[in-house]
């Protein structure tokens, strides 16, 4: 039963996937870039970590696709749909058949490793993945989490004043 699920939704996801690169509408690629998220966070609910799917769908698919479809909007992309970029199809195709190529041949020939890390399974399900992650974060990288927050206050402050006409 998992096994057809998984199927199910690996096929969504590789068809939004598909739809994000190829919708002509950028409204339309944004909302299919939406469906991808939300298959990797069923991905993440199927591998028992709620605590990411959770994370995944507010934050992926909620904060930020607002600010990249806030942002379409804001900038009114226009599509030239007469516009042909053949070099670049050709060139992005062949591109996917190599990455694809490469991870057929990697599943093939390797073998899933054993999970290491400081924290067992066992002591996993005791504690929780909330405490363990917000323990980590919060002691080992606490100096990248707070570069982040600056450089996404950065990036905000830089959009409202690229969207101003006047400052």
């Amino acid at each position: 039963m998992e096994t057809i699920f998984f199927a199910i939704v690996s096929l969504v996801a590789i068809v939004s996937a598909i739809l994000v690169v190829t919708c002509k509408n950028p409204i339309n690629s944004a909302l299919s870039l939406i469906m991808t998220f939300f298959c990797l966070a069923t991905y993440y609910v199927m591998l028992d970590a709620p605590f990411m799917a959770a994370v995944q769908v507010m934050v992926y698919a909620g904060a930020i696709m607002v600010l990249m479809v806030f942002t379409i909007m804001l900038l009114n992309i226009r599509v030239d749909a007469n516009k042909k970029q053949s070099h670049s199809v050709i060139l992005g195709s062949i591109i996917g058949l190599f990455t694809l190529l490469n991870t057929v041949i990697m599943l093939v020939k390797s073998r899933a490793a054993a999970p290491t890390g400081p924290y067992s399974g066992d002591m996993i399900k005791t504690i929780g993945h909330t405490e363990l992650i917000g323990r980590e974060m919060f002691t080992n990288f606490l100096l990248p989490f707070e570069i982040t927050s600056i450089l996404l206050l950065v990036a905000i402050v830089g959009a409202v004043i690229l969207a101003k006409k006047k400052i």
